[in-house]
């Protein structure tokens, strides 16, 4: 698949055990899109892929652990260690009504809702009560909270994303 048709879901940060546990740290919001029989692409820093195949998912301490069919031992896990976890958009539950994924997210031009160009929105912090988003325009770098009352449009075919900033934050 293309890299349109594909979103980076996390990265392989490391190994456990002796029979090829993977620790994943995670992009997404919800393990469910992690369900065993799933196929994934593993993607070095080359760009060269891999699939395989989940067999087992479950959470851990900072990410998840993951086992895949086709890794069976340590030596055959570490070699997979640092690499993009890749799966297909076709294969990820529909998003509900107004949320997107990050990765559709980075690159938007920001625009204030009077037409101001912000910059470019270039990382997405996870706070825990609401995401911030990190808009550079190579002079300065305004964190932007992700609220209903702050992002007013986002339009990813256009590649742009329209919010009113509070206070403080112009």
């Amino acid at each position: 698949m293309g890299e349109a048709n594909s979103l980076c879901l996390g990265r392989i940060v490391g190994v456990h055990g002796i029979r090829g546990g993977l620790k994943l740290l995670s992009y997404a919001e919800s393990e469910e899109v992690f369900a065993a029989g799933r196929r994934v692409r593993l993607r070095d820093a080359q760009g060269a892929e891999e699939v395989f195949t989940l067999r087992e998912v479950r959470p851990r301490k900072g990410g998840l652990l993951l086992h895949l069919e086709e890794v069976t031992g340590r030596t055959a896990a570490e070699r997979l260690v640092g690499r993009d976890l890749l799966m297909d958009r076709a294969e990820l539950p529909p998003l509900p009504e107004g949320t997107h994924y990050w990765e559709d997210l980075i690159g938007l031009s920001v625009f204030e809702a009077d037409g101001r160009l912000l910059g470019r929105l270039e990382a997405i912090l996870p706070t825990g009560s609401n995401d911030v988003y990190v808009v550079r325009d190579g002079r300065r770098e305004i964190l932007v909270p992700a609220l209903a009352r702050v992002i007013r449009e986002v339009d990813l075919a256009a590649g742009r994303m329209v919010v009113v900033l509070p206070e403080g934050l112009a």
